[in-house]
């Protein structure tokens, strides 16, 4: 083994063979990324935010919209308002998401995160989990909270919705689904582009932005460009009835999203394993 070897792998592990020191098992990183997670305000802020945006204008946009959903002057489903906050509460997902990993190499944090556990593959799961167990029980918890109140005004005008009808209660956990998977493509972006704005930029650029200018393309092809990208691939889970019929059916659009968040996901790991913090 040559000395370089040898310096690699005490800088890597600077822990290993010292007698007494045991190394921090994935319980221990789990544990310190939630801690992380939960002691800064922005956690608070995007959370409350979600919650707010999310429930809160999907109770005013059904209690504004209901009298014309049930005179058909709307031209739309019910279905497609009972998670129409999820829409604007995005932006907070994507906020969080990104501020999990841009935050750290902000404040140089992260050095301090990888001499505590080498191992950043170790570090960038527990990052994940922390991350999209939260969006999926907030999205979920802020997509029953705006279907209840709002199901009340669409109730008032006979048009109310079940649980038990056709993509509701697929709708409220796809929502959940549809939130972490956001935040875990903005946490993928950040590892790449290691700055907020910038990682900010680029996601609700491509979720907001390009994907509605793709479908301006002409031909098939653009339509399809356009169902794939992954605001449009991953968001008809998240609604009982999307307000775009082109958009593909919500778990092969799902599946497509996923595909695309984890193929960013191993992109942003290989290059967090070999960049220097």
């Amino acid at each position: 083994m040559t000395m370089t070897e040898v310096s690699r792998i005490v800088t890597l592990d600077p822990d290993r063979n010292v007698p007494g020191r045991r190394r921090p098992g994935f319980a221990h990183t789990l544990r310190a990324e939630w801690i992380k997670f939960w002691t800064v305000r922005s956690t608070t802020w995007s959370i409350v935010a979600l919650f707010v945006l999310g429930a809160g204008l999907t109770v005013v946009v059904c209690a504004a919209a209901a009298k014309d959903l049930a005179s058909g002057a709307a031209g739309e489903s019910a279905g497609s308002f009972v998670t129409w906050g999820l829409m604007i509460a995005q932006i907070a997902a994507i906020v969080l998401g990104a501020m999990v990993v841009t935050s750290e190499y902000g404040t140089g944090m992260i050095r301090a995160t990888l001499a505590a556990t080498p191992r950043r593959g170790a570090v960038l799961a527990a990052k994940s989990l922390v991350l999209t167990g939260t969006l999926f029980v907030v999205g979920t918890a802020t997509a029953f909270a705006g279907y209840l109140g709002g199901n009340y005004f669409l109730d008032r005008e006979g048009i109310g919705l079940a649980l038990s009808d056709d993509g509701v209660l697929r709708a409220m956990f796809g929502s959940g689904l549809y939130m972490a998977g956001l935040g875990l493509l903005a946490a993928a972006v950040g590892l790449l582009v290691r700055h907020t704005a910038a990682a900010l930029s680029i996601v609700l650029g491509t979720v907001f932005v390009v994907g509605t200018m793709v479908f301006l393309l002409p031909g098939a092809w653009g339509e399809w460009i356009g169902k794939l990208m992954p605001g449009n691939a991953g968001s008809p889970i998240a609604t009982p009835a999307s307000f775009d019929p082109m958009l593909l059916d919500p778990w092969a659009g799902f599946a497509v999203f996923a595909g695309e968040v984890l193929t960013v996901l191993l992109v942003g790991y290989a290059v967090f394993r070999r960049r220097d913090a």
